[in-house]
């Protein structure tokens, strides 16, 4: 059995760096916008690095449930949310900001939506 308390700790960790990698992309408009500038690239980088933090956690999450939390999520594609770490920090200089434009607008918000969910339940199971 896991730690239901770090569990939801973690999970609310990775909101909340989701809620900035959100933010943070929220000003780029076009892939061409994270190469365009400074600004550009610094929030290209700063949103890389918050990604490898965010799927270290879920690796952590999957490890410490013995795989059973993640399947009970399957609208969400985790062979990939826990793969990017090691993508982006292998391939570090050679991150490709469509990747990330694409990840940062099509996929953060179902990924967002379902950690909110995900809370949602473990705070609803710890109280029953």
């Amino acid at each position: 059995m896991y730690d239901r308390q770090l569990l939801q700790e973690k999970l609310i960790q990775i909101d909340e760096a989701l809620q900035r990698i959100q933010r943070r992309c929220s000003s780029m408009k076009t892939v061409d916008d994270y190469l365009d500038s400074d600004y550009g690239l610094d929030m290209l980088d700063s949103i890389a690095m918050i990604l490898i933090a965010i799927s270290e956690n879920f690796k952590k999450i999957d490890h410490e449930t013995k795989g059973t939390l993640l399947c009970e999520y399957p609208n969400i594609n985790w062979t990939g949310v826990k793969g990017i770490r090691d993508v982006l920090s292998h391939q570090y200089f050679n991150i490709d900001a469509e990747v990330i434009f694409n990840l940062c607008n099509k996929d953060l918000p179902h990924l967002i939506q379902t950690v909110q969910t995900m809370l949602h339940n473990i705070k609803h199971h710890s109280n029953s």
